[in-house]
C-alpha cells in the first residue's frame, strides 16, 4: 500500500488541476482502492489491516492507497470527504464510486470484483 500526497495522486489517479481535464479519466494502469484515513480515527484502523489483506490478495490486479486527510486537506475537499473512512473506488474505465464508514471484508471483495475487476458483469 502506497500513501499518496497530492502530487503522486495527480500522477496516479487524476490530475484535477490540468485544465484539459474536464471530466474524470484515471490515470493508473490497474484499477484501485483508495483510503481516506486519519491516525486518529477508530473505524479508520479497523479498515487498515482489511486493507492490507486485500493488497496481498489482489497484488497485480489492483492498487490500494491511502490518503492522510490531516496532511492532504486538499484532496479531502476535492473528493468531499466529511467522514472518514470514506473508500474511493477507482475503475480504469468509467467513474470512481465512494463509500463512507467502516466495511467488512466481504463488502470490500464483492465492490472489487463487482465494479474494479468486472464492471460489463455488473446487473
Amino acid at each position: 500500500m502506497e500513501h499518496l500526497t497530492l502530487q503522486t495522486f495527480k500522477e496516479k489517479v487524476f490530475d484535477f488541476e490540468n485544465p484539459n481535464n474536464k471530466e474524470w479519466k484515471f490515470a493508473g494502469k490497474l484499477p484501485c482502492i483508495i483510503d481516506f484515513y486519519a491516525d486518529w480515527c477508530g473505524p479508520c484502523k479497523m479498515v487498515a489491516p482489511i486493507l492490507e489483506e486485500l493488497a496481498k490478495e489482489y497484488q497485480g490486479k489492483i492498487d490500494i492507497y491511502k490518503i492522510d486527510t490531516e496532511a492532504e486537506q486538499e484532496l479531502s475537499q476535492v473528493f468531499s470527504v466529511r467522514s472518514i473512512p470514506s473508500i474511493l473506488f477507482c475503475p480504469v474505465e468509467g467513474k470512481p464510486t465512494m463509500a463512507s464508514g467502516a466495511m467488512p471484508k466481504t463488502d470490500f471483495i464483492q465492490t472489487i470484483e463487482e465494479v474494479l475487476l468486472h464492471p460489463a458483469v455488473k446487473q
